[in-house]
C-alpha cells in the first residue's frame, strides 16, 4: 500500500471546477488532489499547525468546504483527495467507486500524502477519513508504519464514522464472506444490493452537492468491491499496529436508513456505531474513541449541534496528540 518515496509527485495546480476560489486542484495520477488557499503563501504554512488531508468515503467526495474552513481557522493547512473512481477524479468509462482491492485507492492516499509532506516538510501531516475511507486509510496507515522522510505514515488519524465492520449480524456475514470470496473473483460487477440512500437525501436539504457524485439514490453494492471491502475488515479484525495517535468519532446511535425514519438527522443510518467502537481497539495501541450525541454518519455533515462540537473536540485531540 506504499507509494514510491524517492521523488515526490509532480502537482500543477488549477481553479477547482467545482468549488471555485479559494480551492484549486490538481490531478494526481489516478486521483485529484483539493487545496484550501484562503491564507496560502510562505508565511502562513511557517505558521501552520500542521496540514490536513481529508479523505472521502462511498459514494461521495470532498465538497465540506466548511470543514477545510474550520481547520484552516484553528492554524491547519487543509487538503482532500479525491480517490480514483470517485468525484473529480471519475472517468467515462469508469464505474463509480469501483475498486476490486482496497490497496488501490490506498496508493491514491499514499500519493496524495506524499506531495503533502514534499510540499510542507516538517510539518505534522493529520489524515482525517471519513467511511470506507477511513477503512482504506487505516490499512495504509498500518502498512507506512515503519516509514520514513516524505513517505511516511500521518503523525495523526482521525477517523470519522470509519467502515470497520459490516452491519448486520455475526451468522449473516459469516455465511456471505466466504460466498463473496467465490463469486467476487467470477462475477466481480454483479450487483448485490442497490436502494436509495435516504442519508444522502435528508442531507440535500442542508447541504448543496453535486447529486452526480453523491447520489441520494444510491451505488449499488458489488460483489467485487464489498469483496474487497470485507477482506480489509478481516485484516483490522485481526489487528493492525498503526503508529501515531488515532481518533475514531462516531455518532452516538444508529438506526435504520429509511424514509420514514425520524432520526435519519441526529443518527448514524449507514453503519453500526456499536460495531465500529468495538473494532476501535484493533487499529493500534493509542486509539481514542469519542461518541457524538446527535450527529449523522459524516459527522462533519450533521446538524449545527453536533457538528461544531466534532469539529472542537477534533481540534482539541490534536492539539494534545501533536504538541
Amino acid at each position: 500500500m506504499t507509494a514510491d518515496p524517492s521523488q515526490p509527485p509532480a502537482v500543477q495546480w488549477r481553479p477547482d471546477t467545482l468549488l471555485g476560489s479559494p480551492f484549486e486542484q490538481a490531478a494526481l495520477g489516478d486521483a485529484t488532489v483539493v487545496r484550501h488557499r484562503g491564507r496560502a503563501g510562505a508565511e502562513a504554512a511557517a505558521a501552520a499547525r500542521g496540514v490536513v488531508l481529508h479523505v472521502h468515503g462511498y459514494n461521495d467526495y470532498f465538497f465540506q468546504t466548511h470543514l477545510a474552513e474550520a481547520f484552516a481557522e484553528a492554524g491547519y493547512l487543509f487538503y482532500a483527495v479525491d480517490l480514483r473512481a470517485a468525484g473529480r477524479s471519475l472517468r467515462p468509462d469508469q464505474i463509480p467507486h469501483y475498486v476490486a482491492d482496497l490497496r488501490e485507492q490506498a496508493a491514491d492516499i499514499a500519493r496524495a500524502a506524499h506531495a503533502v509532506r514534499a510540499a510542507h516538510p516538517g510539518l505534522p501531516l493529520v489524515v482525517h477519513a471519513h467511511s470506507t475511507g477511513g477503512l482504506t486509510a487505516s490499512l495504509w496507515a498500518h502498512s507506512v508504519r515503519h516509514a520514513t522522510g516524505a513517505g511516511a505514515g500521518p503523525d495523526a488519524l482521525v477517523l470519522n464514522s470509519p467502515f470497520l465492520e459490516l452491519p448486520g449480524s455475526a451468522f449473516a456475514k459469516a455465511i456471505g464472506t466466504p460466498l463473496l470470496d467465490r463469486v467476487g473473483p467470477l462475477r466481480p460487477l454483479a450487483r448485490l444490493s442497490h436502494h436509495p440512500s435516504w442519508y444522502a437525501t435528508a442531507l440535500t436539504r442542508r447541504w448543496e452537492f453535486d447529486t452526480t457524485l453523491k447520489r441520494p439514490e444510491g451505488l449499488p453494492a458489488r460483489a467485487g468491491w464489498l469483496r474487497a471491502v470485507r477482506r480489509a475488515q478481516a485484516r483490522v479484525a485481526r489487528g493492525l499496529a498503526i503508529a501515531c495517535p488515532v481518533l475514531v468519532a462516531v455518532s452516538a446511535a444508529s438506526s435504520p436508513d429509511g424514509p420514514d425514519n425520524p432520526l435519519v438527522s441526529s443518527t448514524d443510518t449507514v453503519l453500526d456505531v456499536e460495531l465500529i467502537a468495538a473494532r476501535a481497539a484493533r487499529l493500534g495501541g493509542r486509539v481514542t474513541v469519542e461518541r457524538f450525541e446527535g450527529g449523522v454518519h459524516d459527522l462533519s455533515l450533521s446538524d449545527e449541534g453536533p457538528r461544531k462540537a466534532y469539529v472542537e473536540s477534533v481540534l482539541a485531540w490534536l492539539a494534545t496528540v501533536l504538541s
